[in-house]
């Protein structure tokens, strides 16, 4: 349930990240040169409107000849001073789901599974009332928004607000500011996000281009796991036996495992095509454990933007997608009308199990929906993806990331933080016992700098500190490992035991962050997709083995490396960020694969408030969920 308030506002500069980059201030959904200064004809008038259409929400076309004129000008002068608020009712409720031969009580929002897609422009407020109807407490997280000054509505649970319990709501009100791009939502509460989870799609303000050329279509592919079982009861058993939780049985593409899959044929995901047409893919990965490489059989993908921040154009014939990220490419439909197979499978880059199977959707061009004999459906073509442990593939891919332009990355840092993240295991003394069924009769565990995250209980962590409550967390999160080792090499065992803690990071308002994400061998190596409520970052450099403190910095791009909110360590590697601390409140760090999160791999930033209500945290709502 939704609908839409139109408001004139004055609002601050709309170029944002495009100025920058120097994009022209053109107006892509009015065709300039169509238009007559003085139209001779009614004709002339509706020909140069019809341009108008493929970049507005909603519009009326003017049938006044004497005041055409006037009336295009008010359009440019109002591009730049409306916005948007947008409100939605999300009930998140038990619903039966049928996949793989049987159907499911399964969390979704408003029945819908994915759930629904959110569309909005740069500029415009969302304000979502969350009605949990389910059996389970429940947040959600707007993966990706900045939420400037506005903690209590970035969602994860017991970190910005207490969960929505069973029979309450709450409502999310938020502006989107200087973002455009594909994004998402999902729930913050333990695995709940298997299901419940959705598109968030912003497009430009009215009056700004895209920086490429307006596709034809644009259309989601949300890729998503799929567990043949209540995913809640299948994190519960792990939590209780301390061994890693059971895979699951099919990724998805739009809520749909396709063709390869049991029962799965007639429900497959279908992207109907023109032949000649160039659409936009908006990729999102929510998998809740898997890092996955998506291709589409025979057609090259021109990747431009990730993470809702543009890059330079590229091309590729397969993408590598982590959990949490999103990537936006360009697909055009050159190839003989066909029916072609979009699809998607792990990349693995762990020591451990894996589900490793294939989801697949269909590009089908129009004039191709059955063959010349007997009325039969075409048989889709199949795509040639990497293998699962393909890390070179990956790896190149990653390295051709870059904005589009030279951007203003932090030179002069003033908070230089090198975290190893990695897996742990927490000895037990009975170690037969049902509780201990990890390798070696322990508990699996996970940390950044030895510290396994322990999230509070009795009230969240950004409540405690504007309420001024003490012996709920500490800020004494260690800016390096305690003790340094060979991360990536032969670990003593002794290293292997992480400590339990609710420690976080705490930075000035203003400060220049640098971390450097060290990928350790501890179990195993592998790719963790670390993500940071309320920031975006700029990716300066990554490398294979240990990071190099002396000589790896003189490789960093600070020219024009990509911006991203959710990057990966390379397995048995490292990853450098840098970041301007100017949001302040408490926001999450942690991997974004969500067996780990439990496990302990995450800490938060606690940015202190700057100077003056505008770098200072808002008060929160008056119906903040309490514990």
């Amino acid at each position: 349930m939704s609908y839409m308030l139109t408001l004139n506002l004055i609002l601050p500069n709309h170029y944002s990240f495009r100025k920058n980059c120097h994009f022209p201030p053109t107006f892509p959904w009015i065709n300039i040169a169509a238009l007559p200064l003085c139209p001779t004809s009614q004709s002339q008038i509706n020909q140069s409107l019809s341009a108008m259409e493929p970049h507005i929400l909603s519009a009326k076309p003017c049938t006044f000849y004497l005041f055409s004129c006037i009336l295009l000008i008010f359009a440019f002068l109002a591009s730049f001073a409306s916005a948007a608020i947008h409100y939605h009712e999300f009930v998140i409720e038990a619903k039966p789901v049928k996949r793989l031969c049987r159907t499911h009580s399964t969390i979704t929002v408003n029945g819908q599974y994915p759930g629904p897609t959110l569309e909005v422009r740069d500029g415009d407020t969302l304000v979502i009332k969350a009605i949990n109807k389910a059996r389970y407490n429940v947040t959600l997280h707007w993966h990706g928004v900045r939420q400037l000054r506005n903690p209590w509505t970035d969602g994860p649970e017991y970190v910005t607000q207490c969960p929505i319990q069973p029979g309450r709501s709450y409502t999310y009100q938020f502006t989107i500011q200087n973002q455009e791009g594909t994004l998402w939502w999902h729930a913050h509460s333990k695995w709940l996000r298997a299901t419940v989870y959705g598109a968030l799609i912003i497009y430009p303000k009215l009056g700004s281009p895209y920086p490429f050329p307006l596709p034809k279509r644009e259309m989601p592919v949300i890729l998503g796991e799929w567990w043949d079982r209540n995913p809640m009861d299948v994190l519960k058993l792990a939590l209780f036996t301390g061994g890693a939780p059971n895979v699951s049985d099919a990724y998805t593409i739009n809520g749909q495992p396709g063709d390869l899959y049991r029962c799965s044929s007639k429900e497959t995901a279908m992207y109907p095509v023109e032949a000649g047409e160039t659409i936009l893919l908006r990729i999102i990965n929510s998998a809740l454990n898997q890092e996955l490489y998506f291709g589409v059989a025979n057609h090259k993908l021109t990747v431009v933007a990730v993470d809702a921040s543009y890059t330079k154009p590229f091309t590729t014939n397969v993408i590598m997608i982590a959990p949490g990220q999103t990537t936006d490419v360009l697909l055009t439909a050159d190839q003989p009308p066909a029916r072609y197979y979009m699809a998607a499978h792990a990349y693995n880059t762990a020591n451990a199990a894996f589900d490793n199977t294939t989801t697949t959707a269909i590009l089908e061009y129009e004039s191709a929906h059955y063959s010349a004999k007997g009325g039969k459906y075409l048989k889709p073509i199949f795509p040639q993806l990497p293998g699962f442990n393909d890390t070179a593939t990956a790896t190149a891919f990653t390295a051709q990331l870059r904005s589009p332009c030279k951007v203003k990355v932090p030179i002069e840092i003033d908070e230089s933080l090198f975290f190893t993240v990695g897996l742990g295991l927490i000895n037990c003394k009975n170690p037969n016992s049902p509780r201990c069924q990890g390798p070696n009769g322990t508990r699996f565990a996970a940390s950044i700098n030895n510290v396994s995250f322990v999230f509070p209980r009795s009230t969240s962590l950004m409540q405690a500190y504007y309420q001024g409550q003490p012996g709920v967390f500490t800020t004494d999160f260690p800016p390096v490992p305690p003790i340094q080792f060979d991360y990536t090499g032969n670990v003593s065992r002794g290293l292997w035991q992480p400590v339990k803690g609710t420690k976080l990071v705490k930075l000035k308002f203003g400060s220049k962050v640098q971390i450097v994400f060290q990928d350790t061998s501890i179990v195993t190596v592998e790719d963790h997709p670390m993500h940071i409520h309320g920031y975006d970052f700029y990716v300066v450099g990554s490398g294979f083995g240990n990071f190099d403190p002396k000589t790896d910095p003189a490789k960093f791009n600070l020219v024009d490396p990509p911006r991203r909110n959710t990057i990966g360590t390379p397995p048995g590697g490292w990853v450098a960020i840098r970041f301007v601390a100017d949001n302040p409140g408490i926001w999450l760090l942690h991997c974004h694969l969500d067996t780990h999160l439990p496990w302990g791999l995450a800490t938060a930033l606690l940015v202190e408030n700057g100077v003056g209500k505008l770098q200072t945290v808002q008060p929160p709502p008056l119906d903040l969920p309490q514990c």
